[in-house]
């Protein structure tokens, strides 16, 4: 009898355990069972191409569909010679993005940077609509952002562009900053301003289904120097303020993804600029303002990351500090066609030596896998607000 009940203990204990873990196990046979590290990996990576068919990057398109690619980002112009890259035309692009999604083994977010006036790849010199700077956006009503913002994703959506790299919640309280100011990228010198354009931009794309992106965390308003030439310190110049375009609008429930700035704030972080650093984005953004999202770099080509590290340290540390997605654009003067093969098996290596732990790794996976539900999934309801 006591052997007996002994035997039905166990069992009844057993399966107390196994309904128990049900939970977590149908998690992980609907996310994580068919994904292998190395797939897991990929799709933190996004890259930049040559060309506008197969034939013309057949180096890019195979690691592609090995998965070594997870995402893309399409430019309109080569930086080595100024020569046409991938957009030519609204058919073209859409050709070009169907022929992405074929050859990708999960669904890629597919993405430009299209702020509007002078920073744009689908221009209207080939066939897309106009679209103002932030600045001049900045000073109209937000209904108005709103509206051009939403017809921009729709206009990106037919095309196949899911992710737009904006809009740009940096504020300008440096009229003469080389890189934001100067270019219009800013809506405001007004905290205010910045955070009422910025949600409107946002949500108008997430309107049609378009993830928006915010950036540059924690502020690249203030700063002096230009970051695709070189390292820019804001210790000096940076406020407080420059916060609340980000507070706000992930306080509202922001549609899409954030974007770390290659700037250095001493005050945050001694030693690393805000792209690299856990105590921006994994304490100041995440732990601090509660952004649980997917955090997405800058370009690690630029000159502030590039010109200081080598590839393999730059995945560590962008890793690290907690970046989602790495976006290597591979549009420098030397372009690498082998750089997404080398910039994965430099990846593989180290969490093969477990320098890069693979929990960290599903983590990004999961947050990135979340997002990648909401894809071609309008947002409904109209933006504007007062914050």
């Amino acid at each position: 009898m006591n052997d007996r009940m002994r035997r039905l203990s166990l069992i009844a204990f057993a399966l107390a355990f196994v309904l128990a873990l049900l939970p977590y196990l149908a998690r992980g046979a609907a996310l994580d069972t068919p994904v292998s590290p190395g797939q897991m990996a990929g799709s933190m990576l996004m890259f930049g191409f040559r060309g506008t068919t197969e034939a013309e990057d057949p180096v890019f398109w195979r690691a592609l569909r090995a998965g070594r690619v997870g995402h893309v980002v399409l430019f309109d112009r080569n930086l080595a010679d100024g020569g046409p890259r991938n957009i030519r035309s609204p058919r073209q692009l859409r050709a070009l993005t169907d022929a992405l999604r074929r050859a990708a083994p999960f669904p890629p977010f597919i993405a430009v940077d299209d702020e509007g006036g002078s920073v744009r790849r689908c221009k209207p010199a080939y066939g897309f609509s106009e679209l103002p700077s932030a600045a001049r956006m900045g000073r109209e009503r937000p209904e108005r952002t709103w509206a051009r913002a939403e017809r921009l994703g729709r206009e990106l959506r037919s095309v196949g562009v899911n992710v737009n790299l904006a809009p740009v919640a940096d504020v300008a309280t440096n009229p003469g900053n080389p890189v934001i100011a100067r270019l219009e990228r800013s809506f405001s010198p007004s905290p205010q301003i910045v955070s009422l354009h910025a949600w409107a931009f946002g949500q108008g794309l997430a309107a049609e289904g378009v993830i928006p992106v915010l950036k540059h965390f924690p502020g690249h308003g203030s700063s002096r120097q230009d970051t695709h030439l070189g390292l820019a310190d804001i210790t000096e110049t940076w406020q407080v303020a420059e916060l609340q375009p980000f507070q706000e609008c992930l306080a509202a429930g922001w549609p899409g993804m954030i974007m770390a700035g290659h700037v250095s704030h001493r005050g945050l972080d001694p030693l690393l600029p805000a792209s690299l650093s856990p105590a921006v984005i994994e304490d100041l953004l995440r732990r601090q303002l509660g952004w649980q999202g997917v955090v997405i770099s800058d370009d690690l080509q630029m000159e502030a990351v590039a010109g200081r590290y080598t590839l393999e340290q730059i995945i560590l540390l962008a890793v690290a500090a907690g970046n989602d997605i790495l976006i290597f654009g591979n549009n420098t003067k030397n372009p690498d066609p082998a750089l997404p093969d080398k910039t994965h098996a430099a990846f593989m290596k180290l969490l093969r030596e477990g320098q890069i732990p693979v929990w960290r790794v599903r983590q990004s996976w999961e947050r990135i896998e979340a997002l990648r539900q909401t894809l071609g999934v309008p947002l409904s309801g109209a933006c504007p607000r007062t914050f």
